[in-house]
């Protein structure tokens, strides 16, 4: 048997040990208490390289390195490369990264199904060699229509009793490439009346006259994932093969082949696969809005895919900690997407630095400032953390402020700026609004304002009140940016079911080119969270920006409505 020794190595391992309990743990612990395959505890995260991962493909993969880790085995990452037709090396290279980025790392060596096609091969040739599959000439659709349904038993193959002679002749020729595509298939003999349709006869290997990213045109007949997976994970010498619940009816079928191959037996354990409400979560989907160019790519930041998280701004931490707090079921349910962005908030709460920025800029001319004084104001870098420190921001005569953030007719309890109210600047002068500036349409462009110079840093010496703090930057000093708004992807009225085309929800994005943002992010870097003040989390789009032109995506709002829901 070949067993390698893939080692979980990620960072966050340590924490695994501490993971809370759940019915795959208590199957695991119990398996190692009682000495089941020698204590040893070898699992696997098993992708297939045809689209990029997305966050159910996070919990899966936190769940399979992390159970290993928590018991001191292994977890191996092993490729399902057996259809050639829709498999590519740019996505074994991007499972790689997302997986490294999250922390898991699987040494020097990942592990393909390919790695087995000949040993798979002769596993195939021992079931015809025992009676127990046969060549089928029937068509994939004649297939469909003999397996019969739910209701009503199939009907056996007019192939099904062929001689394994015969068996082995037409095999072999298959795998010299002697047949046509769609011409033949390997399919096991089981029991065509069976009450589980995965057992009428399933299909082992089929004809595909495709080159092999890592094989080439060697092979013309590729497995089906229901025969290289149990076997993968034998060869390999898995102990829990941990499925998510769609692939319960397939254990019987899974533990079928291994027995009739009498080969090592890994243990199939089936959970809830992660459904998250708002987004698209199915990889064909995924693959039609990249394909019809609905999205920017497969790292679109509005895509549920780990590399759009990543360059929308979310965390590893934030995404692991997600996974932990959801846990791990039987049955299926949707998790709300405001329970994955609290985590994230959580996380970019803590490291965030806080700036001012403004979104769509008001200008504001202070009349009673002198022109051409600049002066510095203290501001704190982050209230959660004091170790950040502070930093002096600019303040003159002509300001931008945010449009919202003024009414020239405020309904009641409006508590920010309008003609003869006073607010506080963030870390600034009480402000007044004298008198409006409007273009020839009547629209807002200007503020004519006054400030208090004995209220720097925002208080009164005459212990004078106000109710409303807004922010804003000094127009001189300012740094012009790009910034991104995100919505959830999916509009409301549709689901996975729907043709992509009418998937994507049209305000998914906003564009605001004429945003402006404090002078200490001129040298903003990828990779640094920010918050701006009031607005949200923030990060540098690494993949757009360039020096002196930089684009921000928002990460996530300020606002917590699962937080508020736990409360209430």
């Amino acid at each position: 048997m070949n067993t390698p020794n893939v080692q979980q190595m990620g960072p966050a391992a340590s924490e695994e040990a501490s993971a809370p309990s759940d019915f795959i743990r208590d199957i695991v612990a119990e398996d190692v208490e009682a000495n089941k395959n020698g204590g040893r505890v070898v699992t696997r995260f098993p992708p297939e390289p045809n689209g990029y991962l997305h966050i159910g493909h996070a919990k899966s993969a936190h769940l399979n390195f992390g159970i290993a880790a928590q018991y001191g085995g292994t977890c191996n990452l092993r490729f399902d490369d057996t259809n050639p037709t829709r498999e590519a090396v740019e996505y074994i290279e991007s499972i790689q990264e997302d997986l490294r980025w999250l922390g898991f790392d699987w040494g020097d060596r990942a592990l393909f199904s390919s790695d087995y096609f000949d040993q798979l091969y002769g596993y195939a040739v021992k079931l015809v060699e025992k009676g127990k599959a046969y060549v089928c000439d029937l068509s994939p659709e004649q297939i469909r229509q003999y397996r019969g349904t739910l209701t009503e038993p199939g009907r056996d193959s007019p192939y099904r009793d062929r001689s394994v002679e015969e068996n082995l002749v037409l095999l072999a020729g298959m795998k010299a490439g002697e047949f046509d595509e769609g011409s033949r298939v390997l399919r096991a003999k089981i029991d065509m009346a069976s009450g589980n349709i995965n057992l009428r006869d399933p299909v082992l290997y089929r004809i595909l006259k495709a080159p092999h990213p890592r094989t080439g045109d060697r092979w013309s007949i590729y497995p089906t994932y229901d025969f290289a997976h149990g076997q993968s994970d034998s060869i390999e010498g898995v102990t829990h093969s941990i499925c998510t619940v769609e692939f319960e009816d397939h254990r019987p079928l899974y533990d079928w082949l291994l027995e009739q191959l009498e080969i090592h037996h890994p243990r199939q354990i089936e959970f809830a696969r992660l459904n998250l409400s708002e987004t698209l979560m199915s990889k064909r989907v995924l693959l039609g809005l990249v394909e019809q160019g609905q999205v920017s790519g497969w790292d679109d930041p509005r895509m549920p895919t780990l590399s759009g998280m990543r360059r929308r701004g979310y965390t590893r931490e934030a995404i692991r900690a997600f996974c932990d707090a959801i846990g791990v079921a039987k049955r299926n349910n949707t998790v709300e997407m405001a329970m994955l962005e609290h985590f994230v908030r959580e996380d970019q709460n803590k490291k965030a630095l806080r700036v001012m920025g403004v979104l769509r800029p008001l200008k504001v001319v202070i009349e009673n400032y002198p022109e051409g004084q600049v002066e510095e104001l203290e501001a704190i870098n982050n209230p959660e953390d004091a170790s950040a420190g502070t930093r002096m921001i600019p303040f003159s005569r002509e300001l931008y402020i945010e449009q919202e953030d003024f009414l020239e007719e405020p309904p009641p309890k409006y508590f920010r700026l309008a003609p003869g109210r006073e607010v506080r600047l963030r870390y600034g002068f009480f402000l007044k609004c004298e008198s409006v500036v409007k273009d020839e349409t009547g629209e807002v462009v200007e503020l004519r304002c006054t400030y208090d110079p004995e209220t720097r840093g925002g208080h009164a010496t005459d212990g004078r009140k106000v109710k409303g703090t807004i922010h804003w930057v000094s127009a001189a000093h300012s740094v012009p940016v790009e910034v991104r708004l995100y919505e959830h992807p999916l509009a409301p009225e549709t689901d996975e079911g729907g043709k992509s085309s009418g998937l994507l929800n049209p305000n998914s994005l906003e564009t605001l080119t004429e945003s402006r943002v404090e002078p200490s992010l001129r040298d903003a870097r990828p990779g640094t969270p920010y918050q701006f003040e009031r607005l949200g989390y923030f990060c540098i789009d690494e993949a757009d920006s360039s020096p002196g032109a930089l684009v921000f995506n928002r990460t996530v709002s300020l606002r917590d409505s699962w937080r508020k829901a736990q409360r209430a």
